[in-house]
């Protein structure tokens, strides 16, 4: 496992998160890097799963997964109306700085 986190962005989040975070050294893939458009959530958190990566969404798809005790290695969740670009990318940063990835194994964090 990677010792530290690394994000895959589903299709929900605005590619210039992805960029940002980039720019700033943190490994993330998109729903698109992966091939994995227009697929199904399961398909993404068995993707990330293999990846070791934590999914950042707006779909609350993911939660109700969660809920459901779907393994996963983290969920970072947020309302797409009430994040800007730079608000995520200083949220995502901030896991990624403070959390180790065992630390966010089957956890959500609201950003």
């Amino acid at each position: 496992m990677p010792r530290t986190i690394r994000f895959h962005l589903d299709e929900h989040v605005d590619p210039a998160v992805a960029d940002g975070l980039r720019r700033r050294g943190i490994d993330v893939t998109t729903t698109n890097d992966a091939g994995l458009s227009g697929e199904d959530d399961p398909v993404h958190i068995a993707f990330a799963n293999s990846q070791h990566r934590v999914i950042c969404t707006s779909d609350s798809d993911f939660l109700r997964l969660h809920g459901e005790n779907v393994a996963h290695l983290g969920i970072a969740y947020y309302h797409q109306q009430e994040r800007s670009v730079g608000e995520l990318i200083r949220a995502l940063e901030l896991i990624w700085e403070v959390l180790e990835p065992d630390e966010m194994r089957n956890r959500v964090e609201f950003v």
